[in-house]
């Protein structure tokens, strides 16, 4: 993501969908937390957005690079923008101070609030100072702060190691998210991440429950002979979306043993080759 001068586009939303009278309580609010160092009242006017700037349609849009689309896709309202100009404000304000106080907003929030502090934290301007709060978002089972963290969020591929991006891809499909809204999965495949889904399904086969086909898409680049053989068992199924994911599987590998598989399904391999088939397809 292309972010630059977030605050001053974040600013002009504000200005351009929020009365005067609310305008003049942000800011004076954040010159006043800015002045006096005061971690308590950040906390008590991140909590009080919502009771002083109403959920007005957002006006004026018009960032030149990702922010407006990161802000749509995370459907941001204008509420949750304030919240964020506000913690961008006063970190630019005394980095230093602030950004604990920042980082204990995940102690002191209530769900929604800690919700736009996930969604929004690659926002920040100093945004891998807060891994330890967006790794300890993986533990929840409310799916809406997980969702927060691990969908349509860049922070976890740029920010998570290894085993930090596993237990999130893995929890993911656990709590029955939408695996398709993980961001970077391919640049992030690791031959860990493929032994587990694959160990993950058979548990899931054994058991007689499905498996999201979406869920096989990182395995590609690590086919080794158990993984060939979950290939197989995909092409071989009964269910169509499987069919298709196996397909993809095979042909994106690199394995010669996986592109011959493929060719026994002429009508898959077609359809990939064709670009009629892909990950984004997939379900359609």
């Amino acid at each position: 993501m292309q972010l630059n001068d977030v605050g001053e586009q974040l600013s002009r939303i504000i200005e351009n969908t929020v009365d005067q009278e609310a305008r003049n309580w942000l800011e004076e609010k954040i010159q006043k937390i800015a002045r006096e160092g005061n971690a308590r009242d950040m906390y008590l006017t991140y909590s009080l957005v919502p009771s002083k700037i109403g959920l007005q349609n957002i006006q004026s849009i018009n960032s030149g690079n990702d922010l407006e689309g990161y802000l749509r896709i995370q459907k941001a309202n204008i509420q949750q923008i304030s919240r964020i100009y506000l913690l961008i404000s006063v970190l630019k304000a005394d980095r230093e101070f602030f950004t604990p106080k920042v980082a204990n907003i995940i102690e002191v929030a209530d769900t929604g609030e800690l919700e736009t502090f996930l969604k929004f934290l690659i926002l920040l301007p100093n945004p891998e100072a807060y891994n330890t709060q967006a790794v300890d978002a993986l533990r929840t089972n409310v799916s809406t702060v997980f969702n927060a963290i691990a969908l349509n969020n860049p922070y976890p591929a740029l920010y998570f190691n290894e085993q930090q991006w596993n237990q999130m891809y893995l929890k993911t499909a656990f709590m029955q998210g939408d695996l398709s809204a993980i961001l970077d999965v391919d640049k992030r495949a690791n031959k860990e991440l493929a032994r587990i889904i694959s160990d993950y399904a058979h548990e899931r086969w054994a058991a007689s429950r499905d498996i999201d086909p979406y869920f096989w898409r990182p395995v590609s680049g690590f086919l080794n002979a158990t993984l060939l053989a979950d290939m197989k068992r995909l092409l071989d199924s009964t269910d169509s979306l499987e069919n298709r994911a196996g397909a993809l599987c095979c042909y994106h590998s690199d394995t010669p043993e996986a592109k011959k598989m493929l060719e026994g399904y002429p009508h898959l391999l077609e359809q990939v080759e064709n670009k009629i088939l892909s990950w984004k397809t997939l379900k359609d």
